[in-house]
C-alpha cells in the first residue's frame, strides 16, 4: 500500500494491506467506469455553467475524462487496489493528465451522490438492452406460434392431462407473460431514472449547483427532492431485482415444459445437437442443458433479491458502507438475465423441432374431451351438474372396458342420455374440441390468429 491516502489528513497511517483489499470495491465496480467519466463530465459542465470553476477549467476537466475513456478503452487503464474505488481511480488520473485542476472536479460532490448516478445511469442502459431482449424472446415465440395455430398439444392441470389446445395458444402463454416483463421493466426505468447528483455526503452542498442543469445532460427525467433520500436510496435496484426474478421465473417455467417435453415419458420435442450435450458415459443421451441451466440460475437471482432486502431493512440514514454490497448482486443480476434470454431465444429458435405427429397422438390417447361431452348435453338442455355426473359415470365404464370416449358406440351413447346424436364423434375430436373454444382469449384458432395479430403489434412497439 501507498502512504498517500485518498481521504483526509485526518490520518496518520494506511490501511492495514488486508483492511485495504477488504475495503476496495474497485475489483467490481470499474463495470462503472463509463458511466462514472460520463456522470463526471456532466458534473465539471455543470460547474463551469454556475462559475463554480472557470469554463476554461470545465473544458479541460471534460477533455481529460474523455483521454481516460480512450485509454480505458484501448486496455492502457488499470486501476489497483490502491485506488479503492472506480471514482478515486478516475480522478488520480485526470489529476494526472491535468494537473492541479483534476484536484477541483470533486467540488461540490461526494462518492455518495456520485455512486448513485453511476448506478442508475448503468441499470439505465441495461433495462434497455433488457426490453429488447424480451422483444426478441417474443418475436421467437410468435414465429413459431404462428408455424402452429393447428397443431394440437395436451393442455395440463396439476400436471394431469385436462384439455387439448393449440400449440400457438401454448407459446403465446410466454408471449404475455414477457410483455408483463417489458412493461415492468418501463415502470422501474420511470423510478431508475431520477438523478441523486448534487445531493452530496446527505445534506445538499453550499456551492450554488444547477441539479436540473446535470440531471437534463444525462437525460434523467427529475432529480431526487431530498438529499437523504437521494443519497441512500436504493428502492430502484430492488424493483429491478424483483422484476429480474420474475423473468426468470417464467423462463425457468418454459424451461421446465421443455425439459418435459424432450423427455422419453413425453416426446413432444426433439433437442437439436446445436444446443444439447451428451453424457460422458451414457452414448444414448442426449441433454436438455440449456433449459437446465436457466431452471437453475433463477435461485441466483432469487438470492440477490433476498440480499439485497436484507442489507436495506436495517440502515439508518443516509450512506453506510453496506451499500457497497448492492454493485455485485445487480451486475450478476444483469449479466445473468441477459445471457438467459440470450440462450433461451436460440434454444427456441434454432435448438428444437416439435414433434407433430407426437403430439396429434397424444391428444387423441385420453379423456381430455370429456369436458365437451358435458358441454355437449348442456347445449341441449341438460343441466350442467347433471351432465357432468353422466359423463363421469361414462368415464368411468370406459375406463374399465379399456375404451376412449371416441370407441362408444352410438348406441352406448343414447343409452348413456337420449340427447346424444351421431354428431357427438365429430362434437368430441380434438381439433373440433379446440376450435369449439372461441371466447375472447381462448385457445380457438380464430382466437390464436387476433392473438397473434396483437403480439406482433405489441412487439412493434419500442
Amino acid at each position: 500500500m501507498t502512504k498517500e491516502q485518498t481521504w483526509s489528513q485526518r490520518f496518520e497511517s494506511a490501511l492495514h494491506p488486508a483492511i485495504a483489499r477488504f475495503n476496495a470495491s474497485i475489483g467490481f465496480d470499474i463495470e462503472l467506469i463509463e458511466y462514472d467519466l460520463t456522470g463526471s463530465q456532466a458534473h465539471a459542465k455543470m460547474l463551469a455553467h454556475t462559475g463554480i470553476i472557470s469554463a476554461t477549467e470545465g473544458e479541460k476537466l471534460v477533455a481529460g475524462l474523455e483521454q481516460i475513456r480512450q485509454e480505458y478503452h484501448q486496455g492502457k487503464f488499470h486501476p489497483g487496489i490502491d485506488a479503492e474505488d472506480v471514482h478515486f481511480a478516475v480522478e488520480r488520473r485526470l489529476t494526472e493528465i491535468v494537473g492541479d485542476i483534476g484536484k477541483k472536479l470533486h467540488t461540490a460532490r461526494s462518492r455518495n451522490d456520485q455512486v448513485g448516478t453511476d448506478t442508475r445511469l448503468y441499470l439505465r442502459d441495461q433495462i434497455q438492452q433488457i426490453k429488447q431482449q424480451l422483444r426478441e424472446f417474443q418475436g421467437v415465440l410468435v414465429d413459431i406460434a404462428e408455424q402452429h395455430i393447428e397443431t394440437l398439444i395436451p393442455g395440463y392441470t396439476h400436471l394431469q392431462r385436462a384439455q387439448p389446445l393449440s400449440l400457438a395458444h401454448h407459446l403465446l402463454a410466454y408471449f404475455q407473460m414477457a410483455q408483463r416483463d417489458w412493461e415492468r421493466l418501463g415502470d422501474v426505468y420511470r423510478r431508475v431514472n431520477i438523478s441523486p447528483l448534487g445531493c452530496g455526503a446527505l445534506a445538499g452542498t453550499t456551492f450554488p449547483i444547477d441539479r436540473h442543469y446535470t440531471a437534463e445532460l444525462l437525460n434523467f427525467d427529475r432529480v431526487y427532492e431530498n438529499s437523504l433520500d437521494g443519497v441512500s436510496d436504493r428502492d430502484f435496484a430492488i424493483e429491478f431485482l424483483c422484476a429480474a426474478s420474475l423473468i426468470m421465473v417464467h423462463l425457468s417455467r418454459l424451461s421446465e415444459e421443455i425439459i418435459l417435453w424432450s423427455s422419453e415419458e413425453f416426446r413432444f420435442v426433439t433437442l437439436k445437437d446445436s444446443c444439447s450435450t451428451g453424457s460422458s458415459i451414457m452414448p444414448q443421451k442426449k441433454n436438455p442443458d440449456v433449459p437446465e441451466l436457466i431452471r437453475g440460475k433463477t435461485g441466483r437471482i432469487f438470492g440477490h433479491l433476498q440480499a439485497m432486502l436484507v442489507i436495506m431493512k436495517g440502515l439508518p440514514l443516509a450512506y453506510n458502507k453496506d451499500l457497497q454490497e448492492d454493485k455485485e448482486g445487480l451486475f450478476d443480476s444483469v449479466n445473468t438475465v441477459k445471457a438467459c434470454l440470450e440462450a433461451m431465444t436460440i434454444l427456441l429458435a434454432e435448438g428444437l423441432e416439435f414433434r407433430t405427429q407426437r403430439l396429434a397422438a397424444a391428444v387423441a390417447e385420453d379423456f381430455s374431451n370429456a369436458t365437451d361431452v358435458a358441454d355437449y348435453l348442456a347445449a341441449r338442455g341438460v343441466p350442467f351438474r347433471e351432465a357432468y355426473n353422466l359423463v363421469g359415470k361414462v368415464v368411468k365404464t370406459s375406463i374399465a372396458a379399456g375404451k376412449l370416449l371416441k370407441d362408444l358406440t352410438l348406441e352406448e351413447w343414447q343409452q348413456l342420455h337420449p340427447a346424444f346424436a351421431v354428431d357427438i364423434y365429430e362434437a368430441i375430436s380434438p381439433y373440433q374440441v379446440v376450435a369449439a373454444r372461441n371466447s375472447y382469449g381462448g385457445t380457438g384458432f380464430a382466437q390464436v390468429r387476433k392473438a397473434l395479430l396483437a403480439a406482433r403489434t405489441q412487439i412493434a412497439q419500442q
